[in-house]
């Protein structure tokens, strides 16, 4: 069989994309798949290389963890190589900071795009902007031995790679809390109840798990699961009585289109 070249391969992220399904790799197993700004680049440019036959995206990483959270070396005065440090940025003033940690966040926002299901396969650890980044994707399957953590706060920081809204749509505002305050650890278990983790399987079945989520995904009509994600992403911001004109407005344009009669 012949293997699919990659999109992208860089800064370790790989692209690959299969008719219908792209799978997102983090290639770094040896530092634990630890995150930097050249990564977060490289995701966001994954997001932007996305054919539009892409219907779900799988996130993944190589090796025995999905990703430890930032690289340390971010956190020495030096920093990254051709990167301003943690430092700089500080000294550097408030505009300069701002667009420069929105412009990482564009490397987890794109996985919740309307267009697409994203899914993210999480085996050991996902520590910090690891946990953000599982947090991106609509849908979470995790390994037994998945440890969770946001240990941001206990550095002195913020999470700020976007995880803090899904988490707290997820479990809570009190359960977030907790969990970012003390920056424990959250497993496999603890993970399912909680609604963190859709399921959770034994580390040698991950990827078949993921496989068959997958398969399931695009099943259904496409016009149908985008319509259908953007409706349940809004829910949470409506009233009953808003979120019943929404419903009315998707199936109308669901059956114009079923009948034929769409713009």
């Amino acid at each position: 069989m012949t293997k699919t070249a990659p999109l992208l391969d860089k800064d370790g992220v790989q692209l690959i994309v299969d008719d219908t399904i792209a799978t997102v790799t983090l290639t770094n197993p040896d530092k634990r798949n630890a995150q930097s700004p050249a990564l977060w680049r490289a995701l966001a440019e994954a997001g932007r290389s996305l054919p539009g036959s892409v219907r779900v995206v799988v996130l993944r990483g190589e090796g025995k963890s999905f990703s430890a959270g930032l690289d340390r070396q971010a956190f020495t005065p030096e920093g990254f190589d051709g990167e301003p440090s943690f430092i700089d940025l500080a000294r550097g003033g408030e505009e300069l900071l701002d667009s420069t940690i929105a412009e990482y966040q564009d490397a987890f926002t794109w996985l919740r795009r309307g267009d697409i299901l994203s899914v993210a396969a999480v085996q050991g650890h996902a520590i910090g902007a690891g946990f953000q980044l599982a947090l991106s994707c609509d849908l979470r399957v995790v390994a037994d031995d998945v440890q969770f953590s946001m240990r941001e706060t206990s550095l002195g920081l913020v999470p700020d790679l976007t995880g803090t809204h899904p988490l707290v749509g997820l479990v809570g505002y009190a359960r977030a809390l907790e969990i970012c305050v003390t920056g424990r650890y959250v497993h496999a278990d603890e993970a399912v109840r909680s609604g963190l983790a859709n399921v959770a399987v034994p580390g040698d079945q991950l990827e078949d798990a993921t496989r068959d989520l997958v398969a399931a995904l695009v099943a259904a009509p496409r016009d149908a699961v985008i319509e259908t994600k953007v409706l349940l992403q809004g829910a949470a911001g409506r009233t009953l009585d808003e979120q019943r004109v929404a419903e009315r407005a998707a199936q109308g344009r669901r059956l114009r289109d079923l009948a034929g009669l769409g713009d």
